[in-house]
């Protein structure tokens, strides 16, 4: 019996048509795949027919911890392989998943992630490992701020190869997933005691520094400088990023200071 038998992967859509193709091509060798959809309107369900291995779920999306909370309740294996509809698994990792024999103690595995410019691989980022493998018994997500991490019980361990991170989407859709996360993100900065906040929390929460320190940070210590226009288009990103969440917090105190 292979280890792939006892794995289900999960995955989120909502218009997802320039990227779940390319996802579930890479994961041929799976037979169980879950696609939770939040009632696309391109054409990624017509893409997701075209899957043997493909069981479509739809819900109406509330939050992502929420969202992929449900997905977990539809997995029925001791498994869950949980992944982004932009994310592409390398052979490499696939074929180091196919011989894992974990032990009890293990709860899951981190991933590294190598982020992408269209389809230009970057030679570094700011997108941090995360666990995406893990046992589903007794896992979930929680909510924090624009994104959600997931709980497991048990040691998490480093898996070799990686995953890019390579969505496709059309600008327009970067735009209004940035002006949703910062919104998020500045309730959840705003509403969290200060002595709960991470250093790099407080700097974003005073506003004006961020969008400052990430542009040093990803053109000269991430070396996006050397890498043409694909890294200045990142750097760009990564600073309009934090100017949106710095401008929502700023437009929230000023509200404050002068209730209408």
């Amino acid at each position: 019996m292979s280890f792939f038998d006892g794995v289900t992967v999960l995955i989120l859509t909502y218009n997802e048509e320039a990227n779940i193709g390319r996802t579930l091509n890479a994961l041929h060798p799976f037979s169980n795949v879950v696609v939770v959809d939040s009632g696309s309107t391109d054409r990624t369900s017509e893409i997701l027919e075209g899957y043997s291995n493909v069981r479509v779920v739809t819900r109406s999306f509330d939050s992502h911890a929420a969202q992929w909370n449900f997905g977990l309740s539809q997995c029925e294996t001791p498994w869950v392989l949980a992944l982004d509809a932009d994310y592409l698994v390398h052979e490499t990792l696939i074929a180091a998943i196919s011989k894992l024999t974990p032990p009890p103690c293990v709860g899951g595995y981190r991933a590294s992630f190598r982020y992408c410019v269209l389809g230009h691989p970057l030679s570094a980022s700011l997108y941090p490992p995360g666990t995406v493998l893990f046992r589903r018994p007794g896992a979930a997500y929680l909510q924090f701020g624009h994104t959600q991490r997931v709980h497991v019980k048990g040691h998490i361990l480093p898996l070799p190869g990686r995953i890019d991170h390579d969505d496709r989407k059309p600008l327009g859709n970067w735009f209004r997933s940035q002006a949703s996360y910062a919104k998020l993100e500045a309730e959840y900065l705003l509403a969290k005691p200060p002595e709960e906040l991470r250093r790099l929390d407080m700097i974003r929460l005073a506003a004006w520094p961020a969008p400052f320190l990430v542009f040093g940070y990803t053109m000269f210590v991430k070396k996006c400088l050397f890498e043409g226009w694909p890294g200045w288009l990142y750097v760009l990103q990564r600073v309009l990023a934090e100017t949106m969440l710095a401008i929502e917090l700023v437009e929230r105190r000023l509200r404050e200071l002068h209730p209408s």
